[in-house]
């Protein structure tokens, strides 16, 4: 039988962290081996246990979680799952976090609704099993009997499937579609740094809680030739330009003559998440066929697995990040276990892949191409 993963919650509020007791708990597979106030508790109390993950709070008495964090890195690695409540902490701070060595960032629990607190039961669940998981070097898994999870949806709940045999002929125009997860924040910005200002257009779900999309993209901005925007409904998407969907909303690829956009849409969690790769792919796969270039990476779960088999079935170009440079080997896996993708390649090398499978005529100055 496996060990059961073993978490620490941190958080200055009591009720936040008997919310998190209950959600953590209700997961046959994980339980909460302590719980601590502020960060110089929680020390004492890792002294005492080491734990598989700890969720940590960022506004804290006596030390803030940043300060903490940067400690923990330093002085004994373990993998870290921010739980952040935006309408008090800054998205740019939680870029801290996260470049801090932060695994994930999820939104404290919202309880408003019996649809709220279960799709974020879902995400926080989810976001512990695949902290544990997560190789913390690699940077650039009780049944709840009064509140079930509604089953997994697919991309069927967004869009019907593509035809089989309806691949599009090439044309001039490519679009790159980029699904990741855990571990995804970094490895997008190592990929989107190395490419040249006129890069072919992206469009990448990222997942990531809603609100701090925008400043993941507006920190990506600063540091890229590509422009990154967080994406808004209708956007073209344009050589040189890089459109991240927004938290808590599916983005689909669409076309009109030979115009690319994005369409941002509400919809249940499909694949357990919204944004959904699974859907940005599909939609590819409908409006864009071979046109396309799809790449899966980073990431527990299996989300995007089945709409780069439909990207490939439809013409397009497929690459999965390989387990080497993975902070988690789950979504490249399940796409590589079904055929999806059509070559596995270690981060570094993505970005000239990407450039010479779009046809961008800077690729020549990349190195590997």
């Amino acid at each position: 039988m496996r060990r059961k993963i073993r978490v620490l919650v941190v958080d200055d509020s009591a009720a936040v962290r008997q919310t998190l007791v209950d959600i953590l708990s209700s997961a046959p597979d994980i339980e909460v081996m302590g719980t601590a106030s502020d960060p110089f508790v929680a020390a004492r109390r890792i002294a005492q246990e080491v734990p598989d993950v700890i969720t940590l709070d960022i506004e804290m008495p006596r030390m803030d979680g940043i300060t903490f964090l940067k400690k923990l890195m330093a002085q004994h690695p373990l993998p870290v799952v921010i739980c952040s409540s935006l309408a008090e902490e800054g998205s740019d701070t939680l870029m801290q976090a996260l470049e801090a060595g932060a695994v994930d960032v999820i939104l404290k629990p919202r309880v408003d609704t019996r649809q709220q607190l279960l799709e974020s039961r879902v995400r926080i669940c989810d976001a512990v099993k695949a902290a544990a998981q997560a190789r913390l070097g690699q940077r650039p898994a009780r049944q709840e009997r009064t509140l079930r999870p509604e089953p997994k949806l697919s991309a069927d709940a967004m869009m019907p499937a593509p035809h089989a045999g309806g691949a599009m002929v090439k044309t001039t125009e490519k679009v790159v579609c980029i699904g990741a997860s855990t571990g995804g924040t970094e490895s997008l910005r190592l990929i989107l740094e190395s490419l040249p200002a006129n890069a072919p257009g992206i469009v990448i779900v990222q997942h990531m809680p809603e609100l701090f999309t925008a400043a993941f993209a507006q920190r990506l901005n600063t540091l890229c030739a590509v422009s990154v925007k967080e994406a808004a409904d209708g956007d073209t998407v344009l050589p040189g330009l890089v459109l991240i969907a927004p938290g808590n909303h599916h983005m689909l690829l669409q076309r009109s003559g030979a115009r690319y956009y994005v369409a941002i849409k509400d919809g249940p969690l499909v694949s357990r998440h919204r944004p959904s790769v699974d859907v940005l792919f599909r939609s590819a796969a409908h409006c864009a066929g071979a046109n396309a270039v799809g790449v899966i990476m980073t990431g527990m779960g299996d989300d995007g697995a089945k709409g780069l088999l439909e990207m490939r079935q439809a013409g397009a170009t497929t690459l999965a990040q390989d387990e080497a440079s993975c902070v988690v080997f789950g979504m490249p896996k399940e796409a590589i276990a079904l055929g999806a993708a059509e070559k596995v390649v270690g981060l570094n090398d993505l970005p000239a892949h990407i450039l010479r499978l779009a046809g961008s005529h800077m690729s020549h100055r990349m190195a590997g191409v």
